[in-house]
This record gives C-alpha cells, sequence and structure tokens, in this order.
C-alpha cells in the first residue's frame, strides 16, 4: 500500500507540475502494469485518473480501503410516499419515484423502510411471512437493472427470508452500476404496540455496515437503530460519509396532537444528534399515509453534518426530494468541533454492559 501511495504521488506531482491533464487511460495503464491498483475497484480507479486532470486528491485508507474525496458532492434522491395492499402496485409507484429522483439529478437513493407492502407488524399474523423474499432476489435483480440503467446507487429496505423459519429487516444497496453491494440486516428490533417486528425479524448478525459505492460510503441503518447512538457512532467510524435510515413511523389516529409533535421531535431530534457528534449528514426517510389505526409521520429529512435540518418533507403527503450533500463540509466541522479527536475510547468499557448495578 505504501509503494502504490508514492508511486500515485509521484505521478500526480508530474502531472501537475507539467500542467499535463493526464487521461483515464494514459494514468492507469503504467499504474496497472506496477501492479499499484489491483485492490482498487473500478471507480476509485477512474477517479484517480479523473483526480489527476482536475488536481484533486483521491486517496484509498489504508485501514478500511475505502475512498476519501476531496471537494465532493453528492445528490441524494429521499422517496416518500404512501402504500397500499398491492405488493406488485408499491412496486410500480417505488419505480416511478426513483425515475423522478434521477430525473431531479439524484445520484444515490434511499427508499423508505419495507416499501414493498403495508407495514405488516402491526400485528402478529403468519400469513405476513408470505411476503419475504430472498436477498439477493427478484426486488435486488428488478433494482439492479433500474439502477444501472439510470446510473444511480439505490438503498432499498426488504423483507427477508433468509431461510426457513428465519426472517429479518434488511436494507440491500445497488451500486449505480447495477451491482449488488451486500446487505445489512436491522440490529434493533423493536416489540410495541402497533411495532411487533419481535414476531417477524430476527437481530441483525452482519454487524453495523458501511458501503462503498460509485457516489461515496453510505452507512446503513433502519428505523428502531435510530434511537440508539452507539450504532450511529459504530457506523461513522467505519468511514461512512454519510448515514441513511429507512423508516416506517407513525401515529396513532386517535392520539393527541401534542403527543404527536413531542414524538416526531424527539425522533428527528435524536437523528440530528447523530449528525453533530460524527459530524456527517444524516438522510432519513420514513413512509407517509394512513394504515389501520396509524397515521405514517412522514417528514422525512436531512440533516447537515452539524444537525441543521436542510430538508425536510411533508407529513401528509407524497414527496420525491434531491438533496446535495458536501462532504467537505464534515472535514470543516470535525476540525473545528473535534468530537472524535477527543474520545476517551481508554473509558468505554462499561457501554458493553446492559446496566451498572452494584456487582
Amino acid at each position: 500500500m505504501l509503494l502504490c501511495t508514492v508511486g500515485v504521488g509521484v505521478l500526480r506531482w508530474l502531472a501537475i507540475s507539467i500542467h499535463c491533464p493526464l487521461s483515464f487511460e494514459s494514468f492507469t495503464k503504467p499504474i496497472r502494469y506496477l501492479g499499484l491498483v489491483r485492490k482498487l475497484n473500478q471507480y476509485q480507479i477512474q477517479e484517480l485518473g479523473l483526480g489527476l486532470a482536475n488536481r484533486k486528491s483521491i486517496f484509498v485508507s489504508n485501514s478500511s480501503k475505502r475512498s476519501i474525496v476531496a471537494n465532493k458532492t453528492v445528490k441524494v434522491g429521499l422517496v416518500q410516499l404512501s402504500c397500499s395492499p398491492d405488493v406488485a402496485e408499491n412496486m410500480t409507484k417505488t419505480i416511478a419515484g426513483v425515475r423522478e429522483a434521477a430525473a431531479k439529478g439524484a445520484q444515490v437513493v434511499v427508499l423508505q423502510e419495507l416499501f414493498r407492502s403495508l407495514y405488516f407488524c402491526d400485528v402478529e399474523d403468519y400469513e405476513n411471512f408470505k411476503l419475504a423474499e430472498s436477498i439477493p432476489g427478484p426486488s435486488t435483480e428488478t433494482l439492479g437493472d433500474l439502477a444501472k440503467e439510470l446510473g444511480v446507487v439505490i438503498v432499498a429496505s426488504l423483507f427477508e427470508k433468509r431461510a426457513e423459519g428465519l426472517y429479518h429487516n434488511t436494507t440491500a444497496v445497488l451500486d449505480a452500476d447495477g451491482t449488488y453491494l451486500g446487505k445489512y440486516r436491522k440490529m434493533h428490533i423493536p416489540d410495541d404496540p402497533g411495532y411487533y417486528e419481535k414476531f417477524y425479524f430476527t437481530p441483525g448478525d452482519l454487524g453495523y455496515k458501511v458501503f462503498t459505492t460509485k457516489f461515496g460510503n453510505i452507512g446503513v441503518l433502519i428505523c428502531w437503530d435510530q434511537w440508539y447512538p452507539e450504532a450511529a457512532r459504530i457506523t461513522a467510524l467505519k468511514g461512512a460519509d454519510f448515514l441513511v435510515y429507512p423508516t416506517a413511523i407513525g401515529w396513532h389516529k386517535d392520539q393527541a396532537p401534542d403527543v404527536n409533535d413531542e414524538q416526531y421531535g424527539a425522533w428527528q431530534t435524536i437523528q440530528r444528534s447523530h449528525a453533530v457528534a460524527n459530524g456527517i449528514p444524516v438522510v432519513s426517510v420514513n413512509r407517509c399515509g394512513h394504515e389501520g389505526d396509524m397515521k405514517f409521520w412522514g417528514g422525512s429529512f436531512v440533516a447537515n453534518p452539524f444537525g441543521r435540518i436542510i430538508f425536510k418533507a411533508s407529513h401528509d403527503e407524497e414527496q420525491i426530494h434531491v438533496e446535495e450533500l458536501d462532504f467537505a463540509k464534515s472535514d470543516q466541522y470535525r476540525t473545528h468541533w473535534p468530537f472524535l479527536r477527543d474520545r476517551r475510547i481508554d473509558s468505554y468499557q462499561p457501554i458493553t454492559k446492559r446496566f451498572l448495578d452494584e456487582e
């Protein structure tokens, strides 16, 4: 890796010194010959070549092999929709939403939690297990083709059937060339009135995940994970450029307005705090509409690396929105508010206990 860094650095210095914008081929051929980039993926190689021409620096971390792109922005599409009992209709509607987001310039499109169906976890019903599918499977194949056609990354929340009698609440990531990059299985599973997820989902066992895509490193978490700062911290420490939370959450139809306001405020605040504590943007995409006794509160939003809301969707209406994120802002906030620098990692062992009772 040192040889790769030195070799790339020399070539970059030469290119800048003689004002020679190297082409992709002229740059990559000698490096490939030297075996300096054999471990880089196609997007990292391409961006290295383009970075020389634009005098931008792109490096690969020795520890995580994740691309670090200077002065890079990404346009993220949020697809907030209502759902019906018709799975095919929901998929068609979602595909239309992805197309609309792409037409508005989105490079990454984030879908709401379990977008293929109504939020079935409001009841415990064995028939609902029939909604599950393998991952990769039919939906990832459909969305992979769509991602390739549009040149966008798609973050898709699905009901995964892992094996007979074994199910997960899972999010798959499709890269901009249609490649299935992998999945994250929801780690925190709720069991509350109207949210009987423990009946359906086994807790995730893949750990916290960051996916290196054409347009950046995406840290994926799901809904109930939102309330746990530990999950956001670990995902950020794994190199995420931003966090995404596919979500399904709402108010009971008979709930008092002041309780509704308090609950939405808490939901938004905890996620904004993840942005502040980790110095990276947060994108949260919720569903909307009435389902049974629940009014899903929509209100999808984007927070900048210091927790400021830069976009908030309607509580009542379907909405497709594209927001640009500037990764350089993360460096700015992390430099001026160096929370990561000042972490006392030697003192955090107690956090691994359930509760700190007297022994």
